[in-house]
C-alpha cells in the first residue's frame, strides 16, 4: 500500500462504495482503509471521486462520476443542486432525509452525552419539503452573459446561476424574477452583489438591494417606477446604511392560540420555516408545563417569538437579546398584544443568568443560541443551577458539546426532539428539555 501522504488533492479514486451518511451531509466510503467523505452521495452509490482535501485521518472528495447509482437516489428537483451550496440532499427522497437526520442526531447525543436513546424522540417532519424558505440571501454577479443571480458554489465566491429556487417561497421566486429583469442590462447591475428577500405570514415581501455604486437616487427611481409589490431598501457602504425606497420595512408572523402577532424589521431574525416555527413554539409551551407563577429567562429572545407566548402562561418573563433593534421590537410586540409581564433587555447572553438570578430565582431558562452554541451559559448553569432548561439548537455538534457539560454536571436530559426546519439540507433543528435536582 502506498504511503498515505502520497495522496494529493485532485487525485481520482475509483471505484468507491458509499457505506453510510455522516454529520455534515457527506457519504462515507473507504480507500485502502482510509475514510473518504464524498459530497452529494447516497448509501449504495458506487462512484469515481476527486480528492478535494487531504487530512491526516481522512480525505474529502467530490463526485467525478457515478458508476452505479444507489436505488435510494432520486432525480434532484433543481438542475444545479449538486453545484450550488444551498442544498446537500436533494438527491435523497424526503423520507430518507428524515431517517438520516434522526439517526445521526440520536447517535450524536447517545455517543457523546451518554444518554438513553429512548430519550431522543422521532423527528418532526416538515409539512412541505419544497418552497418553505421565508428568507434568502441571493448572490449576484454581472457577467458578459448578463446579470446572474444565484448562490455561491461551496468554498468559493463563484455565483452558480439559478432562475428560480425550489426551496424558497413562491412569492420570493416571483420577486426574484422581477428584480433580475429590472436590473439586468442597467448601469447598476455591476454594483449589486446581493439581494436579501423575505416574505411574512401575510405574503408581504421585502427586498434589500446591496449596492456599491453612486447613483442611489437613480436606482431608487428605477425600482419605484416598476411598481413592485414589496417593501424595498438599498443597503450601501461598510456601515450597512439602509435607504428606504418604499414601504415601512415591517414584516409579521403569528404564533400561539389565540394568535400573537409578532412584528420584525427587515434584517431581523425569524425562523426561515414559518409553519415549523409555530410547531416549535407549541413544543416549547408543552415542555415548559407552566402553572402561572414561574419566572422565566429567555436568552437570545429576538423579537419575542418564545417570550410572549410563555408570558401568557407564567408570572414573569425576562427576555435578553444583544440586538437593540430586536429588543425594541420585542417591547413593541408585548404592547401590541397586551402582554405586560414580559421585560426585555439588550445585553449579551453571557452573564445574563448570573445577573437576573441574583434578583430572584429563575424557574425556567430557555435559550435559542446561534450555531456557535452557548458554552458560557452552560458554565453559568453549573454554578447557579436552574430547575428546568429548554435548549433550542440549530447545530447538533455544538448542542452535544454544551449538553455534555450539563449532563455531567447534575442535569438530567428528559427529552430531545429533532425537528426538520431545513428540508433538502443536512441541517437539523432540535428542542431539548433538561431538569436539575439538587
Amino acid at each position: 500500500m502506498p504511503p498515505k501522504n502520497q495522496l494529493k488533492a485532485d487525485k481520482i479514486l475509483s471505484p468507491l462504495t458509499v457505506e453510510t451518511m455522516v454529520n455534515g451531509g457527506s457519504g462515507l466510503a473507504r480507500h485502502e482503509g482510509r475514510v473518504v467523505f464524498i459530497t452529494h452521495t447516497a448509501v449504495g452509490d458506487i462512484v469515481s471521486c476527486r480528492v478535494t482535501k487531504v487530512k491526516k485521518n481522512f480525505l474529502e472528495a467530490e463526485i467525478d462520476e457515478i458508476l452505479q447509482s444507489s436505488p435510494l437516489r432520486r432525480q434532484s428537483e433543481c438542475p444545479v443542486a449538486g453545484d450550488c451550496g444551498g442544498c446537500q440532499w436533494q438527491h435523497l427522497p424526503y423520507q430518507e432525509q428524515l431517517q438520516w437526520k434522526e439517526s445521526l442526531y440520536r447517535d450524536s447525543l447517545v455517543r457523546q452525552c451518554g444518554i438513553n436513546q429512548a430519550k431522543v424522540l422521532p423527528i418532526v417532519p416538515a409539512p412541505d419539503e419544497w418552497n418553505y424558505r421565508s428568507r434568502v440571501q441571493v448572490k449576484c454577479c454581472n457577467t458578459s452573459a448578463g446579470f446572474v443571480t444565484g448562490f455561491y458554489r461551496p468554498k468559493s465566491h463563484h455565483v452558480v446561476s439559478i432562475d428560480q429556487c425550489p426551496i424558497i417561497a413562491h412569492a420570493l421566486n416571483s420577486l426574484l424574477v422581477q428584480l433580475r429583469s429590472i436590473i439586468s442590462g442597467t448601469i447598476f447591475a455591476k454594483h449589486i452583489s446581493q439581494l436579501d428577500l423575505a416574505v411574512d405570514d401575510r405574503r408581504k415581501c421585502s427586498a434589500v438591494i446591496h449596492y456599491s455604486g453612486r447613483d442611489i437616487d437613480l436606482l431608487a427611481d428605477l425600482l419605484r417606477a416598476e411598481s413592485l409589490v414589496a417593501d424595498l431598501f438599498i443597503q450601501t457602504g461598510s456601515s450597512k446604511q439602509l435607504s428606504n425606497i418604499q414601504g415601512d420595512g415591517e414584516l409579521q408572523i403569528t404564533v400561539d392560540r389565540p394568535s400573537i402577532n409578532l412584528r420584525y424589521a427587515i434584517g431581523g431574525f425569524v425562523q426561515i420555516y414559518l409553519e415549523q416555527n409555530r410547531s416549535l413554539v407549541e413544543m416549547v409551551l408543552t415542555l415548559a408545563d407552566l402553572t402561572g407563577s414561574e419566572r422565566v429567562l429567555d436568552l437570545y429572545c429576538g423579537m419575542g417569538n418564545f417570550s410572549l407566548p410563555l408570558a401568557r402562561r407564567c408570572g414573569q418573563v425576562i427576555g435578553v437579546e444583544e440586538s437593540l433593534a430586536s429588543i425594541k421590537m420585542a417591547r413593541s410586540n408585548g404592547s401590541l398584544n397586551d402582554i405586560t409581564n414580559a421585560e426585555f433587555y439588550s445585553q449579551t447572553a453571557e452573564g445574563a443568568l448570573s445577573r437576573f438570578i441574583q434578583q430572584e430565582s429563575i424557574d425556567l431558562l430557555l435559550l435559542d443560541p446561534p450555531r456557535s452554541g452557548a458554552i458560557e451559559t452552560m458554565r453559568e448553569l453549573l454554578k447557579t443551577p436552574v430547575k428546568s432548561v429548554i435548549y433550542i439548537s440549530c447545530d447538533p455538534q455544538t448542542l452535544v458539546r454544551d449538553l455534555k457539560l450539563l449532563v455531567d454536571g447534575g442535569y438530567e436530559l428528559i427529552s430531545s426532539q429533532p425537528v426538520d426546519m431545513f428540508p433538502q439540507t443536512h441541517h437539523c433543528e432540535s428542542v431539548t428539555l433538561l431538569r436539575y435536582s439538587s
